[in-house]
């Protein structure tokens, strides 16, 4: 923890370094309350902002008396606009005197297992990377066969270099920096994927991190195959959308006009 003492070089002193956990949650009326409870534990969390997206129960409601900020949507506009909100509500409480806070961003559905986030602060907190990403243990329930997974970590690794475990966790920690640089976010099941390689193509280092973290998980009812076939559309698309952003980059810079010379 940075020290709040003057240092004997008469320098003033090193603000602590704060961290904002954003938690994008619609209809989490019944586990964000222990949600929110956890992630205040975590070291250096000094806010912890629901952004309800459109819920249809008592969430909104439920977070704000168990010690959250919460702003709301009027109407469902996905993860990737929550994030985004939650993300230009942090700006607007960060101070001009103060590092921008980092953003730890969870799932509503992780109960008490959200302060075991922790370890996601510290490798982008000491600048060992721009962003960690959280490794999850097995979830009892799930009932995927691994082809969304499959798709997003070669998608990743053909476009990147960098082959990640679990390419699908929305459990990560970033500077204010990286965030903006993944920015306007991929829609849908492919936001995460989407970041991934827009961080990494732009420089930007990425991290895995084991978190004993637990969520609910999609079984293999009918409702679990029509969530991962959503999934598998929304990553082929951000994966597509970014390789047609690359082909165009291309054809810029082979159409441009020569520079005129001195």
């Amino acid at each position: 923890m940075a020290s709040t003492r003057g240092r004997r070089d008469g320098a003033p002193p090193t603000p602590k370094q704060r961290v904002a956990v954003v938690i994008p949650a619609k209809d989490e009326s019944r586990r964000i309350a222990a949600t929110v409870r956890a992630a205040r534990a975590i070291p250096h969390v000094d806010l912890v902002l629901v952004v309800d997206d459109g819920s249809e129960d008592a969430t909104q409601h439920v977070a704000r008396e168990a010690g959250a900020v919460v702003v709301r949507h009027s109407h469902n506009r996905g993860k990737a606009a929550a994030m985004e909100t939650g993300a230009a509500v942090v700006a607007m409480r960060d101070t001009d005197d103060r590092p921008a806070r980092l953003l730890l961003f969870l799932d509503g559905d992780l109960g008490e297992s959200a302060v075991n986030a922790a370890p996601l602060v510290p490798p982008v907190l000491e600048g060992a990377a721009d962003v960690s990403i959280a490794l999850l243990p097995p979830q009892p329930g799930a009932g995927g066969r691994g082809i969304v997974v499959g798709l997003a970590r070669r998608s990743i690794h053909a476009m990147t270099g960098w082959t990640p475990t679990q390419p699908l966790s929305g459990m990560r920690c970033l500077t204010r920096e990286a965030f903006e640089a993944a920015t306007p976010l991929a829609r849908g099941w492919g936001v995460e994927t989407g970041m991934t390689i827009d961080l990494l193509t732009k420089g930007f280092v990425a991290v895995e991190v084991p978190c004993d973290l637990r969520h609910r998980a999609s079984g293999t009812d009918l409702r679990g195959q029509m969530h991962r076939a959503a999934q598998y559309r929304d990553v082929l698309l951000a994966v597509n959308a970014r390789k047609m952003r690359g082909v165009m980059r291309g054809i810029g810079r082979r159409t441009a006009p020569p520079s005129p010379r001195a």
